[in-house]
């Protein structure tokens, strides 16, 4: 019997070591990280906008957007994938509606985090979120609606807006309404990473930012102090995106100076002026 994708993950999870899921993106990356010989896949949603859209992770991406992006990274790695589904792009219900197109895509796992929406990359600062009882809404609508055992990942974004002690609040309640797996999203210490490590008891997904507000801290030492998922969600386009510009000025042409870490991707996408429309319009 064939084994499914989010079977496979829960094995891979259950099993020693740390999984680690490089960021795809597109077709290439999908397939370049099946032969790299990584287990896993992250489909990272800053990465899909950007290179599919030509848009910042600002929450301009829609539900079937990134759904057909799941769809074709899954049969471009043949990896489990864990996809990031935003703020799930709405209420509950949108919730349910979301879930159904992932799981029809084929994924491992869905991400989902208690942002307000419009959403921000993570790493970005003004970020705002849901309620605590707002997002569990949204949680069980995502446990109830899924039909093929895919994993649900509960992100909690509150350490920015809220601190550090509302963001482990929220994770151990979000453990305790049945995700599959926490996420506490840009801790800002190495203490801060070693505390939730320490006060979470439930399985944890770190997410590896360089030049983001989380500092670097070996896979080893992740490992070691009980993360059981690390993802890269700008381990191939940052390089990528970085190597363009430079054979765009081999060429001949300007440099396109795009600078190193997530706003600089954002900013060479237009998230000056997709932030500009936002404040002419609030």
């Amino acid at each position: 019997m064939t084994t499914t994708a989010p079977a496979e993950l829960r094995r891979l999870l259950s099993g020693p070591g740390m999984v680690r899921a490089p960021g795809v993106y597109d077709g290439i990356s999908a397939h370049l990280v099946r032969r790299a010989g990584f287990r896993a896949a992250y489909l990272t949603g800053a990465g899909a906008v950007a290179s599919g859209y030509g848009l910042p992770d600002i929450g301009l991406a829609t539900a079937t957007e990134m759904a057909d992006r799941a769809a074709l990274v899954v049969e471009a790695s043949g990896l489990p994938v864990v996809a990031d589904a935003d703020t799930g792009y709405g209420n509950p219900m949108h919730v349910v509606r979301t879930v159904r197109a992932y799981e029809r895509a084929g994924v491992a796992a869905i991400q989902l985090e208690d942002q307000d929406f419009p959403k921000r990359c993570g790493h970005l600062t003004d970020k705002s979120v849901i309620s605590a009882d707002d997002f569990v809404r949204k949680l069980a609508a995502a446990l109830d609606a899924r039909e093929n055992d895919t994993l649900v990942i509960a992100r909690t974004d509150a350490r920015g807006p809220l601190g550090l002690d509302e963001a482990i609040t929220r994770a151990h309640r979000y453990a305790a309404e049945g995700a599959d797996m926490i996420f506490v999203e840009a801790p800002q210490s190495v203490a801060e990473i070693e505390r939730i490590a320490a006060e979470v008891q439930a399985p944890l997904v770190f997410n590896v930012v360089p030049a983001g507000r989380t500092p670097a801290v070996p896979d080893a030492d992740l490992e070691k102090i009980g993360f059981r998922m690390a993802i890269y969600p700008g381990a191939l386009l940052q390089p990528a995106t970085l190597a363009m510009a430079a054979a765009l000025v081999d060429l001949g042409g300007e440099d396109p100076d795009v600078a190193e870490g997530p706003l600089g991707i954002f900013r060479a996408v237009g998230f000056d002026d997709w932030a500009a429309l936002g404040d002419r319009y609030r």
